[in-house]
């Protein structure tokens, strides 16, 4: 069944590969460099639609997906890339009902990534030491509608963790081995842990803490992601990537006898 667009919805205003537009459908004009769209004419068309602006450019008005949320939220912290958040959630099998600590909510990207695939009866559990930040990603979950799968707290997780019997625990935090003891505690048999770090050195600390306390299964990797520039008879990498972001260890809590 086709979707209507309603007013109040977001809409992914798509223009070309480099332009796209995240609004809310409401009674005014959306100014563009290349005019101005009346976003009250995308009510009840679907999505998909195209839609003119004033200067005969046309725009399609897309669904927007956690995808493209979170390449909109507003920051104060550098987030995750897609490459690394995707790999997470792989590797630690979370989903639908799963129960996860984040530590280091930052603008909220990852929360709202993780709050999208464990809904609608999981939780994530993110703590954050600035509350500016906090506020900021309050105020981003809300805007993607996941704010209700994440208890945010103001609280430090190299001072321990509350939750008991998690299925996973997520850091992007500057000293992770200080929380690796807490995560064990918190994570049920079986349990992963995935830490992001920028720096080899972080690494290293972060796979000792993890072997001292037992940890198995553990990995770390970094994924690299390049796009390519298509054209029929030229297509080639684009000029310019991403070429690092970070490093990731990934482990598994066994029982200690």
């Amino acid at each position: 069944m086709t979707e209507e667009i309603k007013q109040g919805d977001d809409v992914l205003l798509y223009l070309d590969e480099r332009r796209r537009y995240l609004v809310k459908v409401e009674d005014r004009s959306f100014h563009t460099h290349k005019g101005y769209v009346e976003l009250r004419e995308l009510i009840g068309r679907p999505y998909g639609v195209s839609v003119e602006s004033n200067l005969k450019v046309s725009f399609i008005a897309l669904k927007p997906t956690i995808y493209d949320y979170i390449a909109k939220l507003a920051r104060r912290t550098q987030i995750l890339y897609y490459k690394d958040i995707a790999l997470i959630i792989l590797r630690l099998g979370i989903g639908a009902g799963s129960r996860v600590v984040e530590g280091g909510t930052g603008s909220g990207a990852l929360a709202s990534a993780l709050a999208f695939f464990v809904k609608p009866t999981g939780k994530v559990y993110s703590y954050e030491v600035r509350s500016d930040v906090l506020e900021v990603a309050r105020k981003n979950l809300a805007r993607v509608g996941l704010l209700d799968y994440v208890e945010l707290k103001n609280k430090d997780l190299t001072e321990g963790i509350e939750e008991k019997e998690v299925d996973a625990v997520v850091l992007d935090l500057a000293s992770p081995w200080d929380v690796v003891p807490h995560a064990y505690e918190a994570l049920k048999g079986g349990g992963g842990l995935a830490s992001f770090s920028p720096t080899i050195n972080q690494v290293e600390k972060t796979v000792e803490a993890l072997r001292r306390e037992g940890f198995v299964d553990i990995e770390a990797i970094e994924c690299l992601l390049r796009k390519l520039k298509v054209e029929v008879g030229a297509t080639r990498p684009h000029t310019f990537m991403v070429g690092h972001t970070g490093y990731l260890v990934f482990a598994r809590k066994s029982i200690k006898s």
